[in-house]
């Protein structure tokens, strides 16, 4: 017995999936623009519209003028009809950011606080996410699932921990957080999780490479719109470059990495952890704080001409830092285009589209993404 679908189902399934992203895309739509966009009769969309008002995923939101008749109605996305919830755990902070099916932040919370690998601090992130639901005044049913950004390096199951030397987790984590936290979970490298941010508000990108610049170093390689991991799960990790030789010493054994001039740390450990502090003495014209900022503009130069001489694609300046660069990309790009070997620009260059919550809205996108895809 085959079990081929038969075609009319499939032919049912592709203008359901076509129409549904077409408000996606388009905002407000009424079935008239529906046909005329996607070449459908009036009958097929209309049946369509309905099958998705039942699911919940559409509503009626107005009307679109029509001088040649009746006003038509408009319809456009249940916004909130699904959810995510995205996590960035590090060594002092805890960020959770809640998105809707448009990929739009409906809330993010940073908390302060050390981690530890105790019962009590699952616990209390199990709290902090009840919180946050009730704050956003989530339906619990409507929860995809939680993704957990970590700087870790994760399996390809996206549930154990391969490679880890920055935050003290064990390799089974996974177990503790599912204690706590009572949907589907997934975990993410950081930087991966930051990068599918740039993929969800570029669908056309086609390769890049995404420069995480917090308090650790990270890299992901978006090649023809996915994820790069590696052929290990080690792809993009450009915080681990030799930046100086013999130079300072890294947490991970060796000297001179990239991790430890570019970290964010560098520049909020001067501000008692608040880089947002920093800058704004920046701009107060602090002689100090422009000399450190001066040595640090000369170091991502220095890495971002290396990248770019070997993957010639564009980069994608993220992180923390990446949050407050759109002020001071020309002096950047004056740099980088001094150490260009082939005087090609700097057009390359660019600077992130989720300036804050970057790797918690990513871990949450993988769930959105997957949701709008299943229709």
């Amino acid at each position: 017995m085959s079990n081929k679908k038969p075609l009319n189902v499939e032919i049912r399934k592709i203008n359901t999936t076509n129409i549904y992203r077409k408000f996606l895309q388009g905002g407000q739509m009424s079935k008239q623009e529906l046909a005329k966009e996607l070449q459908l009769c009036i009958p097929t969309v209309t049946k369509n519209v309905e099958e998705l008002m039942n699911a919940g995923l559409i509503q009626p939101t107005g009307v679109k003028e029509n001088t040649g008749g009746r006003n038509a109605t408009a319809y456009s996305i249940v916004s909130d009809a699904k959810t995510a919830i995205g996590i960035e755990i590090t060594n002092n902070h805890i960020t959770i950011a809640v998105l809707d099916l448009l990929g739009n932040i409906i809330l993010s919370e940073r908390y302060r606080g050390m981690f530890s690998d105790t019962q009590d601090y699952y616990c209390e992130l199990g709290r902090l996410v009840k919180e946050i639901i009730q704050k956003a005044g989530l339906q619990e049913q409507n929860i995809l699932g939680v993704g957990i950004g970590l700087p870790v390096l994760v399996d390809s199951n996206r549930q154990k921990i391969v490679f880890n030397k920055i935050i003290n987790l064990d390799s089974n984590v996974y177990d503790k957080f599912v204690q706590h936290i009572p949907y589907r979970i997934e975990l993410f490298n950081d930087a991966n999780a930051a990068a599918y941010t740039e993929i969800w508000k570029n669908p056309n990108l086609k390769n890049a490479f995404y420069l995480m610049l917090s308090n650790n170093i990270g890299g992901c390689f978006v090649l023809d719109n996915l994820v790069y991991e590696g052929d290990t799960q080690k792809g993009g990790e450009v915080g681990h470059m030799t930046l100086i030789p013999n130079g300072q010493k890294c947490y991970c054994g060796q000297s001179g990495c990239v991790e430890t001039y570019l970290s964010a740390t560098n520049l909020s450990n001067l501000t008692d952890g608040n880089l947002q502090r920093f800058f704004l003495e920046l701009e107060r014209g602090d002689k100090s704080f422009s000399m450190i900022w001066d040595k640090y503009l000369d170091y991502l130069a220095l890495t971002v001409n290396s990248v770019h001489a070997l993957l010639d694609c564009d980069i994608v300046l993220g992180g923390y830092v990446g949050g407050y660069l759109e002020a001071y990309m020309d002096t950047l790009c004056e740099r980088v285009e001094g150490l260009n070997s082939f005087g090609d620009g700097t057009e390359f260059l660019k600077t992130c589209n989720y300036k804050k919550a970057a790797i918690a809205s990513g871990a949450a996108l993988n769930f959105i993404a997957a949701f709008n895809e299943s229709i």
